[in-house]
């Protein structure tokens, strides 16, 4: 609700920063703490340039209690969104013991320290890896869990069943769990968007190096699962209709209790083939694409049944493939070099 103050964890990253500018255009009062392992701190000037206002930013990991309760002494904070956390599938395979430090050990501080504050509102940024290979597309809240295909997926599952234990424990809390699939886009006012440190993992931002000639083409890894032309399907949502999402589920949850889950995403699924070729036409250049074997923890097919999140949220996605490339190649020429450099 307007005026309350709430604190994004992993404010400064990509679906963080959308969210503390679609707060702060609400009008909440933010507060914003970031590490920056995997974000810019100049995105607090660009969330300001578009808005008028800019959160309170704090420098700093969700895993340092002291910290955490220095914030909940200093503020007087209504409800949390909570973005913090690492989220490379492949590099959760390779390092899974850093992926649960930080994303299950930094989920627990949180919750120990709003518990002693008694703040009881969270939304917590899940995803679809939690529905793990399954057989069944489209994917709704009800399938089956479990079966996760990586770490980083395993991360996000600990922590919605912590939650729900919680929730089930401790009668007064109220859980927004958002299940999003692949956010990709920017801003339309190309300020902010997805500014990955080092290699991106994710397809668009790869797909945006490639076009500005960056890399020398896209490797597509697996032609050779189930699916129409063998490369893997993907459901992508916009990261402005995923935030708005956001949004309403906050507002959702401060008039519940219990634990709430909503799967975010388009409805659609593309597969890697359809995005390069969507992508061309879109901004009218060629892609130059090879074929290399199928990347561990990497899933055939997945997109999302967003009935629930219409029914219960009254929300739905507006923009379209075509507007996730448009948003995606402005934020892209605009900032070739992300927040190091803007034309």
């Amino acid at each position: 609700m307007k005026g309350q103050s709430i604190l994004v964890t992993g404010g400064t990253g990509y679906i963080g920063s959308h969210a503390v500018l679609a707060l702060l255009e609400a009008d909440y009062d933010v507060i914003c703490i970031d590490n920056l392992s995997n974000s810019s701190i100049c995105v607090l000037d660009r969330i300001a340039n578009i808005c008028g206002r800019r959160p309170n930013f704090v420098l700093g990991d969700i895993r340092d209690e002291a910290l955490l309760n220095s914030i909940f002494e200093s503020e007087n904070i209504d409800a949390v969104m909570h973005f913090a956390g690492l989220k490379a599938v492949g590099e959760s395979v390779e390092k899974p013991l850093t992926y649960y430090d930080n994303n299950v050990g930094g989920s627990i501080s949180l919750i120990k320290v709003m518990d002693k504050f008694d703040v009881h509102k969270l939304i917590f940024s899940s995803s679809a890896t939690v529905y793990g290979d399954n057989i069944s597309v489209p994917l709704s809240e009800e399938s089956n869990l479990g079966l996760v295909a990586n770490p980083y997926g395993a991360t996000k599952l600990i922590v919605e069943n912590i939650l729900r234990d919680h929730c089930r424990a401790n009668l007064n809390w109220s859980v927004g769990i958002l299940r999003y699939f692949n956010p990709v886009g920017a801003h339309q006012s190309g300020l902010i968007g997805e500014d990955p440190k080092g290699m991106p993992n994710n397809l668009m931002p790869i797909i945006m190096r490639v076009v500005m000639g960056h890399e020398s083409e896209l490797s597509i890894f697996g032609d050779d699962y189930d699916t129409p032309d063998g490369t893997g399907i993907r459901d992508y949502i916009h990261v402005t209709d995923l935030v708005n999402g956001h949004i309403k589920a906050l507002k959702a949850v401060s008039n519940t209790t219990g634990a709430k889950v909503w799967n975010l995403g388009s409805g659609v699924g593309w597969s890697v083939l359809q995005m390069i070729k969507a992508t061309q036409k879109v901004i009218g250049k060629n892609l130059k694409y090879s074929m290399s074997g199928r990347r561990s923890g990497d899933v055939a097919e997945c997109w999302a049944d967003i009935t629930k999140a219409q029914r219960e949220l009254d929300w739905i996605p507006l923009l379209d493939i075509d507007m996730m490339i448009s948003d995606s190649w402005r934020w892209q020429v605009k900032n070739p070099n992300g927040y190091g450099e803007t034309l």
